[in-house]
């Protein structure tokens, strides 16, 4: 594995294909369910096919033909579902739009978030900001519905951790709702103490401000469940927390545990 810091620069390395093996959770006819790192992109890259996950797979599988099913950020790690044909991709597609799935994610936040909270509010794009992918809390306009849950495990330092539950899959959804709490994703670079940080880093990589500005290269988020529903049965995909939320988790929070389940 590459230096930590190479993996969080402007350009990312490749995937080497045999680490890519360890990271596949489920496989069979239908679907490649990956527990994906958090410094690599989902979809294609122009970088080459090793430079993306969706890249990396149809390298795996020798197939030009893969379905990316449901997606996370680029700094988000944790499971990320892949169909190998049509028919699987429109079953498990169909099945998160009429909301079939439940989905639950694992952060640290910042700041002590002493109870649960709902939030049930729309999302559009942030019209303000230099970056051109932000988004925010807009009640008019082009806004979607949105809803979260965070549900706190542990508090201290001035951080928490917690459980995420999303009922819609809107662009960086966990992510604004966290901010709008004040409670924004530990290492978010773009909704987190300065957005200038996230224009920097695509210049720079990881630089000594960033150092200085977050305690994690990444935004410490990991898509930890999916659940599909199929007529009363239940197919569960499960990733274990990454290694580097753990860490700071365990080892630079003093935090007593990390009970993710």
């Amino acid at each position: 594995m590459p230096h930590e810091f190479l993996l969080y620069g402007p350009k990312p390395p490749d995937v080497d294909p045999d680490e890519f093996e360890s990271w596949i959770l489920f496989e069979d006819d239908d679907l490649l369910v990956i527990d994906k790192p958090g410094w690599l992109v989902c979809h294609p890259s122009k970088r080459g096919p090793l430079s993306s996950l969706i890249g990396a797979a149809r390298s795996h599988l020798e197939t030009d033909r893969l379905h990316l099913v449901a997606r996370l950020d680029r700094e988000t790690s944790g499971v990320v579902i892949l169909a190998k044909n049509p028919e699987a991709a429109r079953k498990y597609q169909m099945a998160i739009e009429s909301r079939r799935v439940r989905k639950i994610y694992f952060a640290v936040l910042t700041g002590e978030l002493a109870s649960s909270a709902r939030v049930d509010l729309s999302i559009g794009k942030c019209t303000t900001s230099p970056v051109y992918s932000k988004m925010r809390v807009l009640a008019e306009g082009d806004a979607k519905d949105a809803v979260t849950t965070f549900t706190p495990i542990e508090s201290s330092s001035g951080y928490t951790t917690c459980r995420i539950e999303i009922e819609t899959g809107r662009r960086h959804q966990i992510r604004v709702h966290a901010e709008w709490l004040g409670h924004a994703v530990a290492g978010d670079k773009l909704y987190g103490p300065d957005e200038q940080l996230f224009l920097e880093f695509i210049e720079q990589g990881w630089t000594e401000r960033h150092a200085v500005s977050l305690p994690i290269q990444r935004q410490a988020l990991h898509c930890l469940q999916y659940t599909f529903d199929f007529d009363g049965e239940s197919q569960v995909f499960t990733a274990p927390v990454a290694d580097d939320i753990r860490s700071l988790c365990c080892d630079k929070l003093g935090f007593s545990a990390l009970t993710a389940n």
